[in-house]
């Protein structure tokens, strides 16, 4: 209905209004594994207090049907106070209570309650997932952040099941009438928003634990703990390692913020079908159960798995007990949580990469985000909840966090952290805005921090720094003359230049008699401005690798200078520092996505110096960033060759990998993505498959193969019983969307129709076999897929207006003919697809703004792959 989404102007008008007290909700699940009862009876019971008397609001609900509605004990006619997805409260009291009962639906989708039946045991599960706004799936309510109450949950389902909520369990009641039901009761919780409340039920398994400590003013904690997953995947579980790290983050982070942690118990779940890494629920935290690894994971995947877990812990804190007043302000809590979750892993885990991790990966994000024309400030301007939904991007998680580690290494690490133990000492289960984190921050520094984050926050784009040199006047011995610092910074979204502050850190590299590249010093300076100078540099020998950002202390884009490139094309696996070759990879790949250097260096670098990277999460993003460059940024008549010389580096790594290794596991899964687009290798895949060419060491597990059946369907070398059969071999979730891949991936008219249907018009699919589906269909060739451009721009509203905004927003994104090659001649803004998504724009004016910046970052992402395929060889040096 148009009245879902929720207007910021609305929501600030509710809470001057109304101010809300305790919610006491109940939910009867027990039909929920019968697939043909579409929905649960739900009930909630809202203590609320409003300014004027007389005056009048709404509730939130998005359901079946509404069964009643009492206000202050007087019944209300349903159809005079129902509209859409509010109910209308009038004549409202200084004082009151509404009591509402209707049925809610089961999702699909995961929105609301995700309802998931297991296909390995037909089992059924339960969850919910509310950011920003599907808490009004479930029970009626008054949803914006800013509108906190106390919660107390009821649950009816099976009663053998498992069921959890925020708060501790106080009862379990097995019903007289019904003895294969029972009723959970939950302790009420602490004030929090509704976006926050969880519930989850079904055959769960269920590992317990608990975490004591006493904190250094005395505080003795004592936090119950309990981990859930699905049964079929109990072999899979982990739980040791899990309540490990859990202990080592409470441990950490409750004396790091000297706030002890307020949510009573800490459990942990691992769901099918999520739509996120995880949600920061608070006594219920909640993780895609792709952290469960039912194949053969590398270390890098189980050290993003804990920078999750202590991501969602510090939510604790940073947006759960102290929450945004609005969307706007959605960084508060994300771009906190993502700079605390790296910090968490490196502070309190055995990892000693993550900070190169971030670097390298997390703000890779970040670069991407920013450089699109809807990127925004970190506080942004969030109108509603469809905006809002947009928000959950690279700039407000990535970017923010980049930012607030050039805060701390502003600031100082000391009163950053006591800025925020004030900040959680001062808002405690209250709402803020940017105003009051600067206050505590600007007290505890002592610096006055409304430039910084003017300057920081409040504007829209990327930096790029480059050094300026000249040689020494009168030295013809290499020395460096003036080297300068310069930075561009134009905000896209304004059209000003906006110089930002830097404190970064410039390095010096020299090769040592051994042939290594180490770094031999090291400057650290403030940058203002558009240029600053770096006099101490002056009449130095010139090193071979002058490295802007050395360890990674701002967020901007670095240019190698031409030397210093020279030397990172040519000796990059002779730098010993992973932070410092991080940072070389990242350089290199922002030049190829820039379209300043061709694809083809960037894919001749990772085949040359890639399989000396000794941290596996750096491999993993140069492989994962050079089958990009293979197929979307190189030019369409260099292509095969580029990719057939990466195709044979990959293969031969594959061979020389250590048997058993992460390495080994990168290389083959490279060799499967490559060769969706190329036959040459299909028959070692074959191989590897059915087992008649092993590879020592290489575990062909479930989600390996799934990787061979894909390239072997989208070559036309995999008939649909052949998948058939392995999908009766894999009866998993994962291998339920494997399949769904490696079918619709079929070069076949009748295929593409039929996936195109499935996705587009269908409603069967849920949202993991939804992108799995999207998955297949795209891997086809150009002109196989050219005759959907027309109906994938006819669909656009109806999709939007048809199903829910994560849905559409899958199919939206997913279906844009991103794969697009320059013709010869042809200047990237003319390609037929990029000229009629303009029209598409220009003449849809009046589409949802959501839905219209999907479109115009999908135009981007297209621009950017059509001009880096014009790019040119320009030699470094």
């Amino acid at each position: 209905m148009s009245n879902e989404n929720l207007r910021r102007d609305e929501a600030a008008g509710r809470s001057a209004l109304i101010a809300t007290t305790s919610y006491d909700v109940s939910l009867d699940v027990r039909q929920a594994a019968d697939p043909d009862v579409p929905g649960y009876t739900t009930r909630s019971v809202i203590n609320f207090t409003a300014a004027e008397p007389g005056s009048s609001t709404f509730l939130d609900f998005i359901g079946s049907s509404v069964h009643s509605v009492f206000l202050n004990g007087k019944g209300l006619r349903v159809e005079d106070v129902v509209d859409g997805s509010r109910i209308r409260l009038d004549n409202l009291q200084a004082e009151n209570q509404v009591t509402v009962t209707g049925t809610a639906l089961y999702s699909h989708s995961g929105e609301g309650m995700h309802r998931f039946f297991d296909p390995a045991d037909g089992q059924c599960y339960l969850y919910t997932q509310y950011e920003p706004a599907d808490a009004r799936r479930v029970f009626a309510n008054f949803e914006q952040p800013d509108l906190k109450a106390v919660f107390t949950f009821h649950v009816m389902a099976p009663a053998e099941w498992q069921v959890a909520s925020n708060g501790v369990e106080t009862a379990r009641t097995l019903l007289t009438s019904d003895p294969a039901t029972a009723r959970w009761d939950f302790a009420a919780t602490e004030p929090m928003s509704t976006y926050i409340t969880s519930v989850l039920a079904g055959p769960y398994v269920r590992a317990e634990d608990r975490w004591q400590a006493t904190l250094d003013d005395g505080t003795h904690l004592d936090v119950p703990l309990a981990l859930y997953c699905r049964a079929s995947m109990a072999e899979s579980f982990d739980p040791d390692e899990l309540f490990r790290l859990t202990k080592n983050g409470l441990d950490f982070f409750n004396r790091l913020f000297a706030f002890p942690y307020p949510w009573g118990k800490y459990d942990q779940a691992f769901v099918p079908e999520y739509n996120l890494g995880a949600m920061e629920n608070p006594g219920l935290v909640t993780f895609t159960e792709s952290y469960v690894f039912t194949s053969r994971a590398t270390d890098a995947q189980y050290q993003g798995r804990a920078n999750t877990l202590m991501h969602e812990m510090a939510h604790m804190w940073f947006g759960d007990l102290v929450t945004m007043q609005w969307w706007d302000d959605l960084w508060l809590k994300e771009s906190f949580a993502d700079y605390m979750g790296t910090l968490g892993v490196d502070r309190a885990t055995d990892w000693k990469s993550a900070w190169v991790n971030f670097a390298n990966k997390r703000k890779a994000w970040a670069y991407v985000q920013d450089q699109l024309p809807t990127t925004h400030p970190i506080v942004a301007d969030i109108p509603d909840l469809e905006a809002a939904k947009q928000n959950f991007d690279g700039i407000t998680y990535a970017k923010g966090a980049s930012v607030l580690k050039q805060l701390v290494a502003y600031v100082g690490f000391d009163a950053f952290v006591a800025g925020s133990r004030e900040y959680f000492r001062q808002h405690a289960y209250g709402n803020t805005t940017l105003s009051d984190l600067l206050a505590a921050l600007s007290a505890a520094s002592g610096r006055d921090l409304a430039g910084w984050a003017r300057q920081w926050l409040q504007t829209s784009g990327i930096s790029t720094l480059s050094l300026e040199l000249a040689d020494g006047k009168g030295n013809d011995d290499g020395a460096l003359g003036a080297v300068t610092i310069v930075q561009e910074a134009l905000d896209p979204v304004t059209g000003r230049s906006e110089p930002r502050p830097h404190r970064l850190r410039l390095g010096l590299y020299d090769f040592d008699e051994s042939g290594a590249l180490v770094r031999t010093d090291s400057l650290e300076t403030d940058m203002a401005g558009d240029s600053t100078p770096v006099p101490e540099l002056a009449g130095r020998p010139r090193p071979a690798l002058l490295l802007l950002n050395d360890d990674d202390l701002t967020y901007a884009k670095v240019r190698l200078d031409p030397v210093s490139l020279a030397t990172v094309l040519g000796s990059l696996d002779r730098l010993p520092d992973p932070m410092a070759r991080a940072l070389c990879w990242t350089a290199l790949w922002n030049a190829t996505r820039d379209g300043e250097s061709p694809a083809a260096r960037y894919v001749d670098a990772v085949a040359s110096f890639s399989p000396a990277e000794s941290g596996i999460g750096v491999l993993l993003t140069v492989l994962e960033n050079a089958c990009t460059a293979v197929e979307r940024y190189t030019a369409p008549a260099a292509r095969h060759a580029v990719r057939s010389a990466l195709l044979a580096a990959v293969e031969a790594e594959l061979d020389r990998a250590e048997p058993g290794s992460d390495h080994q596991l990168a290389w083959a899964r490279t060799l499967a993505t490559l060769s969706r687009q190329d036959a040459a290798l299909l028959p070692r895949l074959r191989g590897l498959l059915d087992g008649t060419a092993p590879v020592q060491g290489l575990a062909v597990d479930a989600e390996l193969r799934w990787h061979f059946w894909h390239a072997l369907a989208a070559n036309g070398q995999a008939t649909l019983a052949e998948l058939d059969a392995e999908l009766a071999r894999d009866t998993t979730a994962s291998g339920r969307a494997g399949h769904a891949t490696a079918a619709a991936a079929r070069p076949d008219l009748a295929v593409k129709a039929a996936a195109w249907q499935e996705a587009v018009h269908g409603q069967a699919l849920s949202n993991q076999l939804l992108s799995a589906t999207i998955s297949g269909f795209n891997t086809a060739p150009a002109e196989l897929l050219a005759q959907y451009v027309e109906p994938y721009f006819g669909c656009l509203r109806d999709v939007w207006e048809s199903r829910s905004i994560e849905i559409a927003g899958r199919i939206v994104r997913g279906l844009f003919p991103q794969d697009q090659d320059l013709a010869d001649g042809m200047e990237p803004a003319g390609h037929p697809v990029v000229r009629r998504t303009d029209e598409w724009l220009a003449a849809n004016p009046d589409a949802p703004r959501a839905l219209r910046r999907i479109i115009v970052e999908q135009r981007s992402h297209l621009l950017r792959a059509l001009t880096a395929q014009a790019a040119v060889v320009v030699s470094p040096a």
